[in-house]
């Protein structure tokens, strides 16, 4: 499986004081589909190494249909780089418009926490090229600088 996509209606308990869910409760929601396709595509246990290049684009509110797509770009030896997008709308929209994306990486861990060597993933399409080029992009802008 190289991606994964959890659907749900956001909570009505959970707003803040100006009606919208919090962008906290949101990037817990990227970082659960994340580690679901990641941990899928292991066939086992993963932690998060990278959430980068989050980006919010518009509100979601109580009582929203949400969707969030985690997809699979690039394996590592050890890691799966992902592309994370979540939309949202109303319970009847025929389309879902975007609300947030980042991309973010999961190191998978064998039993005894050491790194486990994952499946090499290889983009097929033209599509999944591309978005192995953007995510691996974001992903080496967003890690720290090595001195």
């Amino acid at each position: 499986m190289h991606s994964i996509t959890l659907r749900f209606l956001a909570s009505h308990t959970a707003p803040s004081a100006s009606g919208r869910i919090h962008g906290g409760t949101v990037l817990r929601w990227m970082d659960e589909a994340g580690f679901a396709c990641a941990s899928a595509w292991a066939g086992g246990t993963c932690v998060t190494a990278l959430m980068g290049a989050t980006s919010f684009d518009r509100p979601i509110h109580p009582g929203d249909l949400v969707e969030v797509q985690a997809s699979l770009a690039h394996t590592g030896e050890t890691s799966m780089h992902m592309l994370i997008e979540v939309r949202s709308g109303g319970i009847q929209a025929k389309e879902l418009p975007g609300v947030a994306h980042c991309v973010a990486v999961y190191a998978a861990l064998d039993e005894g926490g050491q790194p486990l060597a994952v499946d090499k993933f290889t983009p097929e399409t033209p599509g999944d090229m591309a978005l192995a080029e953007r995510v691996n992009a974001q992903v080496e802008a967003a890690r720290p600088v090595q001195a």
